[in-house]
C-alpha cells in the first residue's frame, strides 16, 4: 500500500530503530499528526503472551485519568428501578425486549457500548452471534454486566476504554486526542501501561512487556523506552 506524502513526510521525524522517552514520544505523535480532524492517539502494547492458552488472555476496563476526548453513546439492557436509575445517570437509550427486538429486526447499532443488569443475560444471549463480532456483548470482566448500572454509565461518559488482547498478544488502546496538552496524554499512557504491568499472568516467564508505541490516526508509530516508566 502507498503511503501518502503527508505520512512520508510525518515518518522522517520519527527514528526507526529508536526507542523514546514517553515524554519525547508524546511530543512525536503531535508532531506527526497527519489528520486535518483532531486525531485520536493510540496505544498499542506488544505482550509476550500466548493467547491461546486461557490463563494468558488479558481482558478487562478501566477509566483514564483524562479520558478519552470521544463521548460515547450508551445503551443500558434493564427494567425497573435498575432503568430508572440508568436514565438518571445519562444513558443514551434504556430499554429491554424492545431494545433486543430494535437490534435483531431493524440491525439497530446507534450505540458504542452496551451495558445489562444479570437478570437480562440470558435474553441477550440469542443475539451474541450479532454483537459478539462488534465487540458490543455485555462481560462482566469489563463490567457491562452489572447490578451498578449507574457506575458504569458514568464510567463509559467519564472515559473508559476496554482492552483485551488479540490473537498476536496485543493490546491496542485509545488514550486520548492530538489536542490534549502533553501532560494528559502522558497521565493517560502512565496509567494504562501500569495497569498492563500488575495485572501481568503469573505464567509469564522472561520479558512481559516487548514493545510499547504511541500513534496518532494514520500517523506513523513511535516507540517507547519502557525504562522511562517508573515501574
Amino acid at each position: 500500500m502507498k503511503k501518502g506524502k503527508k505520512y512520508v513526510e510525518a515518518a522522517k521525524k520519527v527514528e526507526k530503530n529508536k526507542l523514546y522517552t514517553k515524554e519525547e514520544a508524546i511530543k512525536l505523535v503531535k508532531e506527526t499528526a497527519v489528520t486535518k480532524f483532531d486525531s485520536s492517539v493510540e496505544l498499542a502494547l506488544r505482550l509476550n503472551l500466548d493467547p491461546k492458552k486461557a490463563d494468558q488472555q488479558l481482558r478487562g476496563a478501566t477509566v483514564l485519568p483524562n479520558g478519552t476526548g470521544k463521548t460515547k453513546k450508551v445503551l443500558v439492557i434493564a427494567k425497573g428501578e435498575q432503568a430508572t436509575l440508568a436514565k438518571k445517570a445519562g444513558a443514551d437509550y434504556v430499554g429491554d425486549l424492545d431494545m433486543l427486538e430494535k437490534i435483531e429486526k431493524e440491525n439497530w447499532f446507534d450505540f458504542d457500548t452496551m451495558i445489562a443488569t444479570p437478570d437480562m443475560m440470558p435474553a441477550l444471549g440469542k443475539l451474541g452471534r450479532v454483537l459478539g463480532p462488534k465487540g458490543l456483548m455485555p462481560n462482566p470482566k469489563t463490567g457491562t454486566v452489572t447490578m451498578d448500572v449507574v457506575k458504569a454509565v458514568e464510567d463509559v461518559k467519564k472515559g473508559r476504554v476496554e482492552y483485551r488482547t488479540d490473537s498476536y498478544g496485543n493490546v491496542h488502546v485509545l488514550i486520548g486526542k492530538t489536542s490534549f496538552e502533553d501532560q494528559k496524554l502522558i497521565e493517560n499512557l502512565t496509567a494504562f501501561v501500569s495497569l498492563i504491568v500488575k495485572t501481568k499472568p503469573s505464567v509469564v516467564k522472561g520479558t512481559y512487556v516487548k514493545n510499547i508505541s504511541v500513534s496518532s490516526t494514520m500517523g506513523p508509530g513511535v516507540k517507547i523506552d519502557i525504562n522511562s516508566f517508573d515501574f
